[in-house]
């Protein structure tokens, strides 16, 4: 016996087939949509995180305020033992502990890696290579953070303390202190020593 296939039947095959097509054509776009959303999620929040960490390492800056020197003149010859960065927040700069920034000293007898003493909140206490601070202006009682335009505080350097005994700054001697804070953003300061240190107490760098 023959089996006749009709018109009607292969073009039934046929749509059966194209809509198999059609579904798997469908499925894969949406896996490949999926996977382009996913994608351009993760690389939205990558790019937002890298800006953020990029804006704080400019912005999350501390800036100069005044340099001052403290004069000894116990010895032979006068000499600046202890020098007092006073700083303040940068220009749209966050919050910004001071217990957590590192200094670069730059000076006439080397260079040093500073970081805040474990006693901080101590002046009178850096030995070895470490710095304090004291407070100038901080309203709202925050310790060693600087979170408002006007808050002061003073990093406190005891030269001899790093550089060891006999290695304080004398007459016209330059130093470069660089502070670099957690997130990042590093500030210059330079200074020199006046060529002239008698009957002063203090000196401005």
């Amino acid at each position: 016996m023959f089996e006749f296939i009709t018109d009607e039947e292969e073009r039934g095959q046929v749509g059966i087939g194209t809509l198999i097509v059609f579904i798997a054509m469908v499925l894969v776009a949406a896996i490949a949509a999926g996977v382009l959303i996913n994608t351009a999620g993760f690389l939205q929040s990558k790019s937002q995180e890298t800006g953020q960490q990029s804006s704080k390492q400019v912005s999350d800056r501390v800036q100069e305020v005044a340099t001052v020197g403290n004069v000894d003149s116990s010895g032979s010859t006068n000499v600046v033992d202890m020098v007092n960065v006073t700083v303040t927040q940068g220009p749209g700069a966050g919050e910004i502990d001071l217990q957590n920034v590192t200094v670069t000293w730059i000076g006439p007898t080397g260079t040093y890696q500073l970081t805040a003493h474990e006693n901080f909140s101590d002046p009178g206490d850096t030995t070895g290579d470490h710095f304090s601070y004291t407070t100038v202006k901080n309203s709202d009682g925050s310790g060693s953070v600087l979170n408002d335009a006007d808050d002061r505080l003073a990093l406190v350097f005891e030269v001899s303390d790093f550089a060891g005994a006999g290695n304080d700054l004398n007459e016209g001697d330059e130093a470069t202190i660089k502070i670099n804070t957690m997130a990042g953003a590093t500030t210059e300061i330079r200074f020199s020593v006046p060529e002239s240190l008698g009957n002063k107490e203090a000196v401005e760098l």
